[in-house]
C-alpha cells in the first residue's frame, strides 16, 4: 500500500467497460517509493470519491482489482485491467518522532 496525494485527474473518452463511471486519479506518493519505471506519480482508479489535494491510501495489484470487481471473497468476479486502486481518504497521519522516516532505497539528496 502507498500513501500519497491526489495531484490531478485523467479523463479518457474510450476506456474498458468495467471502468465506466470511475475516476482515474494521478497520485504523487509521499516518501520513498520504488516503482519499476522512473516516474514520480501513478494513476489509480478511485471508487471512494477522493479529490485533488487529498491524501489517500493506494492498494497495488490483485487486491485492488478484486475490490473493484465486487469483493475479495468473490473468486468468480471478472477482474479489471487495474494496477492501483484508491482504498481510503486519509484524515490524519501521526508519525513517531523517534522513528526513522526512510525504510530503504536511495539516501535523500544531499546526504553523504
Amino acid at each position: 500500500m502507498i500513501l500519497g496525494r491526489v495531484i490531478g485527474e485523467v479523463w479518457a473518452a474510450r476506456q474498458h467497460p468495467g471502468l465506466l463511471g470511475k475516476k482515474l486519479l494521478i497520485i504523487r506518493p509521499h516518501g520513498w517509493y520504488d516503482p519499476p519505471l522512473n516516474v514520480g506519480h501513478l494513476v489509480a482508479v478511485d471508487p471512494v470519491g477522493a479529490g485533488a489535494g487529498e491524501d489517500v491510501v493506494v492498494c497495488m495489484g490483485d487486491p485492488g482489482r478484486r475490490v473493484l470487481a465486487g469483493g475479495l471473497e468473490q473468486e468468480t468476479s471478472p477482474l479489471l485491467p487495474v494496477d492501483a486502486t484508491v482504498m481510503a481518504i486519509v484524515d490524519r497521519v501521526e508519525l513517531d518522532p523517534k522513528a526513522p522516516l526512510r525504510f530503504g532505497g536511495p539516501p535523500p539528496r544531499g546526504a553523504a
